[in-house]
């Protein structure tokens, strides 16, 4: 599945969306250092002072690609959580989520996960960065509880939760949605390999990580890719 790319000529924001998804797709094609206004205006057919008018700077414009990124993945996160209560079913759902942003928004998921680095300490990533934590610490206290709940082993959550954005963030360098084992698939790996390692019983691993099971279809159906 491909991101929808605005129409030319929307009434509203129609040329500023357009604008922003296609230097998106640059960022993810080639990096942040390489994308540029001049190629983004001429793919485009308009002038850099148009793509000025609008953002203003290529950091500001990358500042909102981040943001509107994860502003969905928290709003995302809220509403699965909202649905699954057991600690391993929220782990699980973490990972089918990282798995279902780079299979239907690549372009974005590729940009972000590139340029994530960027969130650190550049100034203007300010409220990028604050998101990035806060579904950050979301993860760490779903390990944390399900620790302190007996649901894994003891263990250090904020470790745990660095171990699952490493293995989910670099999926960019690797990962074809179209390859040979389906996105839900490649999700449920991650997610046995995962909750064996907390220290959770095979069989509730193999209800739990199930692509096709409960937790996969909540995440389905609140990832599902907007119009």
């Amino acid at each position: 599945m491909t991101e929808p790319v605005v129409a030319p000529g929307r009434a509203r924001g129609g040329r500023r969306d357009e604008i922003l998804v296609t230097f998106t797709r640059h960022v993810a094609e080639r990096g942040y250092d390489r994308a540029n206004f001049g190629d983004v205006a001429a793919e485009l057919g308009m002038s850099k002072g148009t793509i000025v008018h609008h953002f203003g700077t290529k950091d500001r414009m990358l500042a909102e690609v981040q943001e509107r990124y994860m502003r969905r993945r928290l709003d995302e996160a809220h509403a699965f959580l909202g649905r699954l209560s057991a600690p391993d079913e929220r782990v699980a759902a973490f990972v089918h989520a990282g798995v279902r942003y780079s299979t239907d928004e690549p372009a974005t998921t590729v940009a972000f996960q590139r340029e994530v680095v960027r969130l650190t300490d550049e100034p203007g990533m300010e409220t990028a960065r604050a998101q990035r934590d806060a579904y950050r610490d979301l993860v760490v206290a779903v390990l944390q509880d399900g620790a302190e709940a007996g649901v894994f082993v003891p263990g250090d959550a904020r470790l745990r939760s660095l171990q699952m954005f490493g293995s989910l963030h670099w999926m960019w360098t690797w990962f074809d949605p179209a390859g040979r084992l389906r996105p839900a698939d490649v999700a449920a790996e991650f997610t046995r390999t995962l909750l064996r390692g907390l220290g959770v019983g095979e069989e509730r691993v193999a209800a739990v990580a199930d692509p096709d099971g409960p937790v996969a279809r909540c995440v389905a159906e609140v990832c599902a890719p907007r119009s």
